[in-house]
C-alpha cells in the first residue's frame, strides 16, 4: 500500500513540474534557513560547554554603588584570593587569579611572532579543563614555565617536539614549555588565549606589583570552581560581603557586593544595568529562533496554498477513489505520503544548500561551524524536522481534499464555495506580514549602525595608525624615533598614549575640584599622553590651548573633554585647579568629546595629562602626501632600527573603530539575508498562486477579451486582489514592527529615530515586488488567444 502511495505521489510531482518545483524549492530554502539558524543557535547555547566543569565554574564579580547607580564589573582586588582560600576553602575546589588578555612577542631562535595570551594561577588549567596534548595541567606551578596551544607550538617549532624548549617573551625572560594544550574552540570565552604564563611571574614583574592588603585596587580577575557538594547560589550569597567587611569606613559607601556569575551565563547573559542581569546575546538567540520558525512556516504555507488551490483538479480523483471504496483515512494517508515525499526531497536539497552556504554563513556570523554529519542527534533532529514539516505542510490539504463529497464531484456540481479561497488569502497575508517585518527590522538595524557611524568622534581617524607597545625599546628612544620618522617624510606627527583612540585603559576616582559635592563619588577616564598627542589625533579645542613641549608648567597641566566639564559643573574651566590623588593640576584646555568607547553611549568624562613613563600605544599620523604603503614601509624600517627584536605590527584607527559595530552589522547582515530569502519564498508562492488563478480564470479572461477588454485592464483585474492582500499585510506589520524595533532601540542611549520613510519605502517595495511577481502570469493570460480558451464552449 505504501509503495502505491509513493508511486502516485511521484507521478503527481512529475505531472505538475512547476508547482512541484515551487513546493520542493521553497521548502528546501526554508529548511536550509531553519537548519543554518539551528546550527547557529546550537553553537550559541553550547558556548563554553567545551569545558568539562561547565556547571561548576564561575567568575567572581562585584556590584558597587557610584552616586546612586550600581555598576557591575569583573575586576577584583588581590587580597580576595587569600581570603577565600582561608575562610571559604571548603566551598571551592579550585581558585585562580588571571591577568588581562594581551598580545606578547614569543620568539624561538629567529622566529618572532605575536600571540594573545594570559597569565593565570596554577589551578586555572584544572578549572578550564584544558585538554593537554603534551605535558600536564600542573605546568604552571613552576614560575619559569609556560603552556602553549597547538597552533603556537606548530608556528614556533614546526614538527619538532616543543616540550622543555625555551621561549623568550617580549625579548626579555625565557620560559620553559611545560605543556601543549588543544586549541580552544571559537565558542569559548578564552578562545583567543594562545599561551598561558605563570601567575607568580606576572604578579612579581616590575609594574605589576600589588599590595596583598589593598582591597581598593580592582585590577585582576578571579575564576573559581565550586566544590562538588556546594551549591552555586548559596556560595555566591555566602561571599557577598567579604570585600565590604574588609574596607575602611570611608570606602564602605561604595557598598561592594561580590557574587558568582556561572559560566553558563558568561556569553548569553553578560549585560547588567544598575546591578541587575538584564540579558545580553540571548536576545539574538530568541530573535533568530523566531526568524527560523517563520521562514520555515512561509515555505510550509506555500505548499498548503498550492495544494488547496489545485484541489479542484484532483476533485474527480478523490470522487472516484471514494466511489470505489476508498476510506477517508486512506485518502488522508495518500496526501500525507505526498507531503512527506516533498519534505524528504526538500530536506535532501536543503542539506546541499547548507553545505554550499556554510563558508559564507561562518564568515558573516564569525563562527567556525560545520554540519554535524556524524552526530546521531543531528540526524534525529533532521528526520524529526522533516516529519514535522511534512505534517504541518500536509495537514490542511489532507483534511480538506479528503472531505470532498463524491456524488457532487462526479456529477460535476462540485464547487469550492465562495469562502474556499479565504484560508489561502489568510496564508498569503501571513507570508507578507512576516516578510515585511523582517525587511523593516533589517533596515532599522542598518540605520542604527549608520547613525552611530556618522556620529562626530571628536578627532581624525584618517591615516591614524596605532602601534601597541610590547617592550620599552621605542619609548627609550622616542625622541630619536620621532626625529627620524619626520625626516623620512612618512609621518605628519607621532605621540605616545596610555590608551588607544578606541578605548580607555585606566580610570581614577581620586579626583576633586572646587565646588565638588562631598558626597559625590568621582569617576574619570585617565589618559597619559605626550605633548604632540593633540596634533597626532587632531582633537578639537573649544576652550584654552593644547600641551606644549616648550612649557615646563605643562607637567602639572591637564586637558578636559566636554563631558568632564559638564560632569564637574565648571563654568570657566580654564585655569581651574583639579586635585588628582596628591597632585594639584591646572586645566589649560577643553576639547570636544572623543568617542573612544561605545559609539552607542554618551562619552564619559576624561582627563588627559602629560605622562613620563612607558605607555601602551604609539599613535602615528601618516603623511597624506605619500601613499600609505610607502609610508608604512618607511615607518617599519625606522622602528626596526630602535627595536629590532619586535615584529612590526600595527592597526589603523578607523579599522579598530569599525570593529565596534561588528555585532550590530553581523546581526543586520544575517537578518537581511534571511529577509531576502523570506521574500523569495513568498514570491515563489505568489507566483504559483498567480499561475493557478490565471489558469482558473482563463475562460473569463477569454470572454472579457472578446468583449473588448484591454491587456492593461485584464492585468489590473488580476493584480488588484493580490495587491489588496499585501496592503493588509502592511497594515498588520507596521505597528508590530514599530513596537518591537522601538523597544530594541531603547538598548542604546545614542540611537536613531524610527522614520516614517522606512515603513513607506518598505510598503512601496513590497507592492512593487508583488506586481513584478504576478505580472508575468497576468500578462501572459491577458495576451492569450481567446479562441483557444473558448473553443469548447
Amino acid at each position: 500500500m505504501i509503495k502505491n502511495y509513493l508511486k502516485i505521489a511521484w507521478r503527481n510531482l512529475i505531472k505538475n513540474k512547476a508547482s512541484s518545483f515551487i513546493n520542493v524549492g521553497g521548502l528546501a530554502v526554508g529548511m536550509a534557513v531553519a537548519m543554518l539558524i539551528g546550527l547557529w543557535i546550537w553553537d550559541e547555547l553550547s558556548f563554553d560547554k567545551y569545558h568539562q566543569n561547565y556547571d561548576r565554574v564561575a567568575i567572581v564579580m562585584q556590584n558597587e554603588v557610584f552616586n546612586g547607580t550600581i555598576n557591575t564589573g569583573e575586576p577584583i582586588p588581590l587580597p580576595l584570593d587569600a581570603e577565600l582560600r582561608k575562610s571559604y576553602g571548603s566551598d571551592f575546589k579550585h581558585i585562580a587569579l588571571l591577568s588581562w588578555t594581551s598580545s606578547h612577542i614569543l620568539n624561538v631562535a629567529d622566529k618572532k611572532l605575536s600571540f594573545k595570551g594570559n597569565f593565570m594561577g596554577a589551578e586555572a588549567p584544572e578549572i578550564f579543563s584544558l585538554r593537554m596534548v603534551q605535558g600536564s595541567r600542573d605546568g604552571l606551578k613552576d614560575r619559569s614555565s609556560i603552556l602553549i596551544s597547538q597552533s603556537v607550538a606548530k608556528a614556533l617549532f614546526g614538527n619538532a617536539d616543543p616540550m622543555n624548549k625555551i621561549i623568550r617573551m617580549d625579548n626579555k625572560d625565557g620560559f620553559k614549555v611545560s605543556g601543549v594544550y588543544e586549541d580552544l574552540p571559537g565558542n569559548t570565552t578564552l578562545h583567543d588565549v594562545a599561551f598561558i604564563g605563570p601567575w607568580e611571574y606576572y604578579i612579581h614583574a616590575p609594574g605589576n606589583e600589588r599590595s596583598p592588603t589593598d582591597w581598593g585596587d580592582n585590577s585582576l580577575f578571579m575564576y573559581v570552581q565550586i566544590a562538588d557538594h556546594a551549591d552555586m547560589a548559596k556560595v555566591s550569597e555566602k561571599i557577598k560581603n567579604v570585600k565590604l567587611d574588609k574596607l575602611e569606613r570611608e570606602d564602605k559607601k561604595f557598598n561592594p557586593q561580590l557574587f558568582l556569575q556561572p559560566m553558563s551565563k558568561w556569553h548569553l547573559y553578560a549585560e547588567f544595568k544598575n546591578g541587575v542581569n538584564t540579558g545580553g546575546a540571548i536576545q539574538y538567540v530568541w530573535l533568530f529562533g523566531i526568524i527560523g520558525i517563520f521562514v520555515l512556516l512561509l515555505a510550509c504555507i506555500n505548499f498548503m496554498n498550492l495544494s488547496t488551490a489545485r484541489s479542484e483538479k484532483r476533485a474527480k480523483e478523490v470522487g472516484i477513489r471514494k466511489a470505489v471504496g476508498s476510506l477517508r483515512g486512506q485518502l488522508i494517508k495518500q496526501f500525507f505520503c505526498e507531503s512527506f515525499l516533498i519534505a524528504a526531497l526538500a530536506f535532501t536539497l536543503s542539506l546541499v544548500l547548507v553545505w554550499l552556504a556554510m563558508p559564507w554563513f561562518n564568515d558573516v556570523a564569525n563562527k567556525q561551524m560545520t554540519i554535524l554529519w556524524s552526530a546521531p542527534l543531528f540526524w534525529a533532529a533532521g528526520i524529526g524536522f522533516t516529519l514535522f514539516t511534512g505534517t504541518i505542510s500536509g495537514l490542511y490539504p489532507a483534511l480538506y481534499l479528503s472531505s470532498f463529497n463524491p456524488v457532487k464531484v462526479l456529477k460535476g456540481t462540485f464547487k469550492a464555495g465562495r469562502f474556499a479561497a479565504l484560508p489561502r488569502k489568510i496564508l498569503v497575508v501571513t507570508q507578507f506580514t512576516v516578510s515585511v517585518i523582517l525587511i523593516i527590522g533589517t533596515i532599522i538595524v542598518f540605520k542604527q549602525v549608520q547613525f552611530a557611524k556618522n556620529r562626530p568622534v571628536g578627532y581624525s581617524r584618517d591615516g591614524l595608525v596605532d602601534i601597541q607597545v610590547t617592550n620599552d625599546d621605542l619609548h627609550k628612544h622616542f625622541d630619536a624615533l620621532r626625529t627620524d620618522l619626520l625626516q623620512s617624510g612618512a609621518i605628519a606627527e607621532i605621540a605616545e598614549s596610555s590608551s588607544s583612540t578606541t578605548g580607555v585603559n585606566n580610570h581614577r576616582g581620586d579626583v576633586s575640584w572646587k565646588g565638588k559635592d562631598p558626597s559625590m563619588t568621582s569617576f574619570f577616564g585617565n589618559i597619559n599622553v605626550t605633548t604632540n598627542y593633540g596634533k597626532t589625533v587632531g582633537w578639537q579645542f573649544t576652550n584654552g590651548r593644547d600641551f606644549s613641549s616648550q612649557s615646563v608648567a605643562d607637567s602639572t597641566a591637564i586637558v578636559l573633554n566636554e563631558a568632564a566639564v559638564k560632569y564637574m559643573g565648571l563654568k570657566n574651566p580654564v585655569g581651574e585647579i583639579v586635585r588628582i590623588g596628591k597632585w594639584d593640576m591646572t586645566v589649560i584646555g577643553v576639547v570636544k568629546d572623543m568617542v573612544m568607547e561605545s559609539p552607542y553611549e554618551p562619552v564619559k568624562q576624561t582627563i588627559f595629562r602629560i605622562g613620563r613613563g612607558a605607555m601602551d600605544d604609539i599613535l602615528i599620523k601618516i603623511n597624506p602626501k605619500i601613499s600609505t604603503h610607502e609610508a608604512l614601509g618607511k615607518i617599519e624600517a625606522v622602528c626596526k632600527t630602535y627595536s629590532p627584536s619586535v615584529p612590526f605590527t600595527y592597526r589603523f584607527a578607523d579599522d579598530a573603530y569599525a570593529r565596534k559595530f561588528a555585532t550590530e552589522e553581523r546581526i543586520g547582515k544575517l537578518a537581511s539575508s534571511f529577509a531576502m530569502l523570506a521574500i523569495f519564498i513568498s514570491c515563489l508562492g505568489l507566483f504559483g498562486m498567480a499561475s493557478f488563478v490565471a489558469e482558473q480564470r482563463v475562460k473569463e479572461i477569454g470572454v472579457r477579451k472578446v468583449l473588448g477588454a484591454s491587456v492593461f485592464g485584464l492585468w489590473r483585474l488580476m493584480s488588484k486582489d493580490f495587491v489588496l492582500l499585501v496592503l493588509i499585510a502592511l497594515f498588520i506589520a507596521t505597528p508590530v514592527t514599530y513596537y518591537f524595533m522601538h523597544n530594541w532601540l531603547q538598548h542604546y542611549t545614542y540611537r536613531a529615530e524610527l522614520s516614517w520613510w522606512v515603513f513607506a519605502a518598505t510598503g512601496a517595495g513590497a507592492i512593487m515586488i508583488t506586481l513584478l511577481t504576478i505580472s508575468y502570469q497576468s500578462i501572459r493570460a491577458a495576451l492569450a488567444n481567446p479562441v483557444k480558451s473558448l473553443r469548447s464552449e
